[in-house]
């Protein structure tokens, strides 16, 4: 049996508009984010869906709830979908990070996927260990609703590394791919592994769909 998973970014955050490293702070959408899960949600609301899934940080939920309520069906949150825990650098621009951090950021821009950031109030995790969490998590959920199709609400990083996973491409090789908020990738799960489908699929954030939700 295959499972079919729709594996989706959460909308835009205030953040995310003015590259603020997020990681696990808890940070909602911003308009333009619910824009985008409201179309999402409309674009969604004929998928035969069995269950819709989320990391439990306000952004992912927020962009799931609007799957949900179209669904009928309730958001089941899941921390293990969470994005990277980035320790010190999160709550920093990306700019500020380069300057506060030379040589940690130096390694995390060059793919040192044991690197560790420097704690801040959490601990950071390297690529390597948060790869193999969202993969985990991704795949007890697949399992779970063996031969169905579930949504999975998550973040940039975590869709990272199911991409990686599915494609068989390495750790650290750079990322040549976007990922993009709102957007919904699908994959399948079948004898134990991911497979990629179809990646970036945004036809429902066109200009015409967004202007309807006003």
């Amino acid at each position: 049996m295959s499972t079919t998973i729709l594996l989706i970014r959460h909308g835009e955050t205030p953040w995310n508009a003015e590259r603020r490293l997020q990681g696990h702070i808890d940070i909602p959408l911003n308009a333009l984010g619910l824009q985008q899960a409201a179309a999402l949600g409309q674009a969604l609301a004929g998928a035969p869906l069995a269950a819709v899934l989320s990391s439990d940080l306000q952004r992912a939920r927020q962009t799931a709830q609007a799957v949900a309520d179209l669904q009928d069906l309730p958001v089941q949150t899941d921390a293990l979908l969470r994005e990277r825990c980035y320790g010190a650098f999160e709550g920093l621009l990306y700019a500020d990070i380069a300057a506060q951090y030379p040589h940690e950021y130096a390694q995390w821009q060059s793919r040192q996927i044991d690197a560790v950031m420097p704690s801040g109030e959490r601990q950071a995790e390297s690529f390597r260990q948060f790869y193999a969490r969202a993969n985990t998590a991704i795949a007890r959920w697949a399992g779970q609703y063996d031969g169905q199709a579930i949504a999975i609400v998550a973040h940039g990083g975590v869709l990272e590394c199911a991409y990686r996973e599915a494609v068989g491409m390495t750790l650290d090789s750079p990322r040549d791919f976007q990922v993009i908020n709102a957007s919904v990738n699908r994959f399948s799960w079948a004898d134990g592994k991911l497979h990629l489908v179809h990646w970036g699929n945004i036809e429902h954030l066109a200009a015409p769909a967004m202007d309807e939700l006003g």
